[in-house]
């Protein structure tokens, strides 16, 4: 309400490399606990995925069977095949059966596997785009609706979307690219491993001298790209805000010409995003030949060695050396895999930190856990030495103090940044007092079932904020269920209706995005409509007749003397005209009231009241500008 952006943005973790390191086991831990919820749906699609691996295990050892049933009949003095599990076909068939019944269980197994990578596709999809990234986004705008001003004064809009969209992607990436794909690769190794060792153990230790140096490989190459991820979110936050603060601006923009140096600023942004995303493509791309040279070295070991003893009669050639190098191959890469997986935990984490940060925020405004319940209040406010700092030591009121009765209409004057619409803002609590208290019928408002609080107050703010949405739905937005009798009264006691009706389709006209399409006199009459729907005890109007011109103005406070019948009104406003028919006014400036008393009491003291109402009249030329001028 008018506050301004005066705070550093939320963080979660320190500079110290140190914390860096503690706050990342931290993630990580939330990170599992987070999955946990899932794990049925994690459980599932992972039992598919081994389902996946021994079929494609028992695939690979039926084509080395069938290698070796060809080798054994075309050189009959080599051993006969070993057929797994101890199967062995019937005695008397031919080899054209033997390999027919081979290619027949291909055949099957080659079934099931597109009915389980059928039943795995379903699987992930119901997981995490049906499940973890809804209920991760529900949770985040939960949140953010219990947050107070205060951290969305310092978190700007396009930081956030970016966190609730971009960033919750990026935390379902743990669940299918680390704990999925991370267990399914851990126990496929373990699988082939074993496999291997029970082929034969010398080549299986050969075959492997290297994998050490491969994860070291593997290390060395996720601690550089965690820096590389984190500095690749900052930059792309940075432009994101760029672009939705251009874009918002766009007529400032165009009124001083100034496309073109906004538009290198957005290449500027872009370049630096581009930039980083070429740090870790080289990274990735350095990454994967060195794992490839790698595994192409256990290749040759497994050609020299493995050749010797197929040669030697030491081991056969199809469910020998040919699965085995299916088996080595598969294993090989499953390592290389594996180093992404810790890509991809750099890359969750990073996202995770941004979405904890928001989850983690505290909430500074909620109701206490024995709250009044204030169905109907009366209406009086008082304000008990309150003071209020948006930053420690720089205070925004100063031990203001006063109380109103119910049904008084309050006018509120004063210089810029004088605290005034921070003032009103107490009143709701969309900020807490940091000394004394507001009450509301005798009652602190922090004592107030927060929602039923909120329900007392019709707002209208400095700048009326819209939806895309009709005008009725507008209108209507604090009571959905009105009748369209009583939204149409309310857009006449706001001197809306003329208006409206003069729209295409009057109340059941489409405004665009935050109200574009509508003057700034319109939005304001809707948002006062929007307010006097709700027939508040209380009404907080934050320079209403700022965007109006004089007759609009008098045609708005004309309609609304009404809605402020036994309501009480407060009213920021610098129009002198609205003043006079205030009960009372207090006087701002830096935070403190410096004149209070009725318009009249004002008028007869020197002082700013006194000041302003003398230039707006002279500018008027009124008549009782003279009159005012020879009041001592």
């Amino acid at each position: 309400m008018g506050t301004t952006n005066r705070h550093q943005p939320l963080k979660l973790m320190s500079s110290d490399p140190n914390n860096h390191e503690r706050v990342d086991k931290k993630i990580f831990v939330r990170l599992l606990k987070l999955s946990w919820r899932y794990r049925f749906g994690c459980a599932r699609a992972i039992t598919l995925q081994l389902l996946l691996i021994v079929s494609t295990i028992a695939a690979l050892t039926l084509m080395g069977l069938g290698i070796d049933c060809l080798r054994h009949f075309l050189e009959p003095e080599t051993p006969p095949p070993r057929w797994p599990l101890g199967l062995q076909p019937p005695e008397g068939w031919g080899l054209l059966g033997i390999l027919g019944l081979i290619a027949l269980a291909n055949i099957g197994i080659a079934g099931v596997r597109y009915c389980v990578s059928y039943g795995y596709s379903l699987a992930i999809v119901r997981l995490l785009q049906q499940g973890i990234v809804v209920d991760l986004r529900a949770r985040i705008y939960e949140k953010l609706q219990q947050l107070s001003f205060r951290f969305f004064d310092s978190n700007t809009s396009g930081t956030l979307i970016n966190r609730v969209t971009g960033d919750v992607q990026s935390v379902r990436l743990f669940i299918d690219g680390v704990i999925i794909q991370g267990t399914t690769i851990l126990l496929s190794l373990l699988l082939y491993c074993v496999y291997m060792f029970a082929l034969h153990v010398p080549l299986t230790l050969a075959c492997l001298l290297t994998m050490p140096l491969m994860w070291a490989v593997a290390v060395y190459f996720t601690k550089k790209l965690k820096v590389a991820y984190r500095r690749d979110r900052d930059n792309f936050d940075k432009m994101i805000f760029d672009m939705a603060e251009r874009v918002q601006g766009i007529q400032v923009v165009k009124g001083f010409a100034r496309e073109e140096p906004e538009l290198r600023l957005l290449q500027r942004d872009n370049r630096a995003v581009q930039d980083q995303k070429q740090v870790i493509f080289r990274l990735v791309s350095l990454f994967h030949p060195l794992i490839a040279m790698l595994t192409n070295t256990n290749i040759i070991i497994l050609l020299a060695y493995g050749g010797y003893l197929v040669i030697s009669g030491q081991f056969p050639l199809g469910t020998g050396l040919i699965v085995f190098h299916g088996l080595l191959w598969r294993f090989s890469n499953q390592v290389s895999t594996l180093a992404g997986i810790l890509d991809n935990l750099q890359q969750s984490a990073a996202a995770a930190q941004r979405v904890f940060e928001i989850l983690d925020a505290p909430v500074e405004i909620r109701s206490p856990p024995q709250a009044l319940r204030l169905s109907k209040a009366r209406g009086s406010v008082a304000f008990k030495n309150v003071s209020f700092e948006y930053l420690p030591g720089e205070r925004v009121l100063d031990n203001i103090d006063f109380e109103v009765k119910p049904g008084e209409f309050i006018g509120i004057l004063g210089t810029t940044a004088s605290g005034k619409s921070t003032l009103l803002s107490l009143i709701p609590r969309f900020y807490d007092a940091k000394m004394g208290a507001v009450l509301l019928d005798g009652q602190d408002v922090r004592k107030y079932d927060l929602a039923d609080l909120r329900r007392q107050i019709g707002l209208v703010f400095q700048e009326s904020f819209l939806f895309s949405s009709t005008i009725a739905a507008n209108i209507s937005f604090g009571h959905p269920a009105a009748a369209r009798a009583a939204i149409i009264r309310a857009a006449k006691i706001a001197a809306a209706d003329e208006f409206i009706e003069t729209l295409p389709q009057g109340y059941d006209s489409v405004i665009g995005e935050a109200g574009c399409d509508l003057s700034g006199g319109q939005r304001q009459r809707l948002a006062l409509a929007r307010a006097v729907l709700l027939e508040p005890p209380i009404l907080l109007l934050d320079d209403p007749t700022a965007a109006v011109d004089a007759e609009t103005e008098a045609e708005i406070f004309q309609g609304i003397a009404g809605a402020m019948q036994d309501r009480t009104t407060f009213m920021v406003t610098q129009r002198i005209n609205v003043l006079r028919r205030a009960d009372y006014v207090l006087v701002m400036h830096r935070g403190r009231i410096i004149q209070r008393g009725t318009p009249a009491e004002l008028l007869k003291i020197k002082g700013y009241y006194r000041r302003v109402a003398l230039l707006q009249w002279e500018e008027e030329d009124m008549p009782a500008a003279a009159g005012a001028l020879a009041t001592p």
